[in-house]
């Protein structure tokens, strides 16, 4: 195995199966919800997982942003590389400051705003409450697995985030079953899962041979934005996901009530599954492609690109198949007081729903590619088309069209045109400017 090769693996299986481990906790936090409370819980979920993955999104725009800065100056041999670490620590401080102030004062405007209305809305705004309380940590645990990825200690930020998801199904299961607490339990599991991984990644931040120290710098707003920049399609990318649901969980909630937006809970907790692969795959390989890409190497941008599409490809016909085989099984699982009109819609959404991550594996693997290739125009115009200039009108208009049938098949249009966008408008680009 050739050493382009053996780095692809390790990288992106290692992160992968971290993000594998993420997105199994989540599943287990809407297993959990559903036996404890039903549709009313799931629904109420739903809504505000909304909150919880632009917490996410930010803390990964600030992470990712500072580690490619972080990468590229340290491939060039640049020493403003050491101050990377504490510029995002600033920018991680700033929006934590903003999602406490509106954890304390806002959370019911907020959680009326999600669509939350009735007996869902103290469930909701419970839930999103205690997640703004402990947006710092996410922020800053985000923050961290991405410096020590790309840092050279790639298997440590899997075990961090391994332990951590192991821990969250642990606590969920003890404070919302022995201890009775809820959504409150739930919510409060997540995040001190953040905490359990903070621990295991001190590791990394007491290690001598990092390549940066916290040292006394002055701040420039112009690294800051930079950074920022960088890190923005990371962001939109995970915003995709929270403008999905809103846009789904407003127009579901008209056609179907809230039966319709618990079936959804449903599709899109079991979508995290194949998001968090499709991300794991992308935030791999990002230091890689930094790294070739700050030492000009174009033949180690381009196997590693074609690997990449090629993995992607792969998973997205094995997560379709295991969906086709077993949607039904699945359901099961979530459905626990057995509501016949929940399994019916949830089982059509997710075979039509799935077949889109065809092309959504390519798109969030490209955004990734040039974010880490400094393409930040590129990679933030890609993450847009999905997240929403295609998304929105195509959910309102096929929704309009097809009921909730055209729900489920605006997010494979989506994906589709996004793909086709792609292959006729940067072909040329990555064939001419990564050629050998």
């Amino acid at each position: 195995m050739n050493k382009i090769k053996f780095d692809f693996v390790k990288y992106a299986s290692l992160n992968m199966v971290a993000m594998l481990g993420v997105s199994i906790y989540i599943l287990a936090d809407t297993y959990f919800i559903s036996k404890a409370l039903g549709d009313i819980g799931l629904t109420a979920l739903n809504f505000a997982i909304v909150i919880f993955a632009l917490i996410q999104g930010v803390g990964l725009m600030i992470g990712i942003g500072g580690a490619i800065d972080f990468s590229l100056k340290k491939s060039e041999d640049n020493e403003a590389e050491k101050t990377s670490f504490q510029d995002a620590l600033f920018i991680g401080a700033f929006f934590s400051s903003v999602f406490l102030l509106v954890g304390f004062f806002f959370t019911t405007q907020l959680s009326l705003f999600l669509g939350a209305k009735g007996e869902v809305l103290g469930l909701t705004k419970t839930y999103v409450s205690t997640i703004l309380v402990f947006s710092p940590f996410f922020i800053l645990n985000n923050i961290a697995l991405a410096f020590a990825r790309n840092d050279n200690a790639p298997r440590l930020a899997m075990i961090a985030m391994i332990v951590s998801s192991c821990s969250n199904i642990i606590l969920d299961y003890l404070l919302m079953f022995p201890l009775s607490m809820g959504i409150f339990g739930a919510a409060l599991g997540t995040g001190l899962s953040a905490l359990i991984s903070l621990s295991v990644l001190t590791i990394y931040l007491k290690d001598n041979h990092r390549s940066f120290r916290l040292n006394k710098c002055k701040l420039e707003v112009k690294k800051l934005v930079r950074i920022m920049v960088l890190g923005l399609p990371a962001c939109v990318t995970e915003l995709a996901s929270a403008i999905t649901l809103f846009t789904f969980n407003l127009v579901i909630l008209k056609i179907a009530g809230n039966i319709g937006v618990a079936a959804y809970g449903i599709i899109a907790n079991v979508a995290i599954v194949a998001i968090a692969l499709f991300t794991g795959l992308a935030q791999g390989i990002q230091p890689l492609v930094s790294n070739y890409y700050g030492k000009s190497d174009r033949h180690g941008l381009r196997t590693i690109l074609k690997y990449s599409l090629f993995t992607a490809f792969l998973l997205a016909i094995a997560m379709y198949f295991i969906i086709f085989m077993y949607s039904t099984n699945i359901i099961s699982v979530f459905n626990g007081q057995g509501n016949e009109v929940l399994a019916t819609i949830a089982e059509t959404g997710l075979i039509i729903y799935f077949t889109g991550f065809v092309f959504a594996g390519i798109n969030i693997v490209l955004i990734s590619f040039f974010s880490a290739t400094s393409n930040t125009d590129k990679a933030l115009l890609i993450s847009m088309l999905r997240s929403s200039l295609i998304l929105i009108p195509a959910v309102v208009l096929l929704s309009f069209r097809f009921g909730i049938y055209g729900v489920w098949v605006s997010f494979v249009m989506t994906e589709l045109s996004v793909t086709m966008f792609l292959v006729i408008s940067h072909r040329r680009y990555v064939t001419m400017k990564f050629k050998n």
